[in-house]
């Protein structure tokens, strides 16, 4: 083989392992089904402290949906759809995405941005961790003592091209 047929199988090959790095996230989906976090495992009431002495509460009176968003369309290629809510259980407060769909990418975060309509700065977001899947419903913990009231939405982002996948527009609920 010539050093010129060498080098273009060469560079055959590389071309086929980019074009499946860059393409092949569009095709494959994973999924997660993780159950929504409650303290409704719990057989027992929970004491919590009230005004009165000892109140007796029951685990689901301390789970809330506090917001709640539904995942958009950006494009042909970059879309989500499914409802994500941010549930506080207790004192905790967990990112909900619920029978979701999501357009797969090549690097896949999850970030709150405290603004709306996709756009996020990573300087004032949360970041919260990779796209667990492209489908199904899992949760997100936000750090304790994250004032989960400054975010107005999630933002689903692609690092690798620094793309917008989609997004949730938050909406509080009173």
């Amino acid at each position: 083989m010539t050093p010129a047929r060498a080098a273009a199988a060469l560079s055959a090959v590389l071309l086929v392992v980019i074009a499946w790095y860059l393409g092949s996230p569009l095709f494959i989906r994973t999924t997660a089904n993780e159950p929504l976090p409650t303290l409704a495992s719990t057989t027992q009431a929970t004491l919590v402290p009230s005004r009165t002495p000892l109140a007796v509460v029951s685990p689901e009176a301390l789970t809330r949906v506090v917001a709640r968003g539904q995942l958009q369309r950006v494009d042909d290629l970059h879309n989500g759809s499914g409802p994500v809510t941010l549930v506080r259980v207790a004192v905790t407060v967990f990112l909900r995405f619920e029978d979701v769909a999501i357009t797969n990418a090549p690097d896949v975060h999850v970030y709150l941005s405290r603004e709306t309509g996709g756009k996020w700065a990573e300087a004032s977001s949360l970041y919260l961790g990779r796209l667990k899947a492209t489908n199904g419903s899992f949760n997100y913990e936000l750090p304790a003592g994250t004032d989960w009231s400054l975010y107005r939405s999630v933002v689903v982002w692609c690092r690798a091209f620094s793309v917008l996948v989609t997004w949730a527009d938050l909406e509080a609920i009173a």
